[in-house]
């Protein structure tokens, strides 16, 4: 059974608000072998996974850890839905800053991954997302810990130890980025075109009329924080 079994049907028990012992009776088990279930004790049957997968409305692959997605789907490419897709940012939030952010940073990510697609570079594109999605997972993390009720296993890193593994992804990631764009990784593929990434403030306004104020903007914002620090 996979290692992530015994988290998962304990989160989502915990997420229908059942106690162990009501989710054992409805599970037709006794609520001992549920907890020997929940604790990696022992390993339960097919009857027993496409119950819990019933009862809590998931899919058997997504108990077995082959699918994130409840409902078992894996993503391709063409899938994945566009950052807006769900309808204008004022759905999301009803204050402000948070849309004026996404916007500086989503924009930015524009411009990035385009230079990144001239690149032509695996290894460069595979570190630096590396390096933002884990920065996007600690920050989700440091939001979902800000109520209590939230349920810590819904990850499999405890919380004590998650920042500082974050932090040691985010600094390999960025190390091997630089040494990629360098030339300096035995393993990375060279970059293709490096006229491809040469920047002006002009190039990039004339490329990326839609997004260059945005990368510029927080440019600034980044570099007024890093000022501050070291004042």
């Amino acid at each position: 059974m996979n290692a992530d079994f015994p988290r998962l049907i304990t989160l989502l028990r915990k997420e229908c608000g059942y106690s162990q012992k009501q989710a054992a009776q409805k599970l037709g088990i006794s609520q001992a072998l549920l907890s020997h279930y929940e604790k990696g004790i022992r390993e339960c049957g097919l009857n027993f996974l496409v119950s819990a997968a019933d009862l809590y409305g998931v899919s058997c692959d997504y108990l077995l850890g082959r699918s994130p997605d409840r409902n078992g789907s894996t993503l391709a490419v063409e899938d994945i839905p566009e950052p807006d897709a769900a309808g204008r940012d004022t759905r999301f939030s009803k204050s402000i800053f948070p849309i004026l952010n996404k916007k500086l940073i989503a924009n930015s990510l524009n411009i990035l991954f385009d230079l990144l697609g001239k690149c032509e570079s695996k290894t460069l594109v595979t570190e630096v997302s590396t390096y933002l999605m884990a920065a996007v997972y600690r920050m989700f993390r440091i939001v979902f810990s800000a109520n209590p009720k939230n349920h810590n296993a819904m990850f499999s890193v405890p919380s004590s130890v998650s920042a500082g593994y974050c932090d040691s992804v985010m600094s390999i990631a960025a190390q091997k980025a630089y040494a990629a764009a360098h030339g300096e990784l035995p393993e990375a593929d060279e970059i293709g075109n490096p006229d491809e990434l040469l920047i002006t403030t002009e190039s990039l306004s004339s490329r990326y009329p839609l997004f260059a104020t945005s990368l510029l903007n927080l440019i600034q914002n980044t570099e007024n924080n890093i000022h501050t620090l070291v004042k």
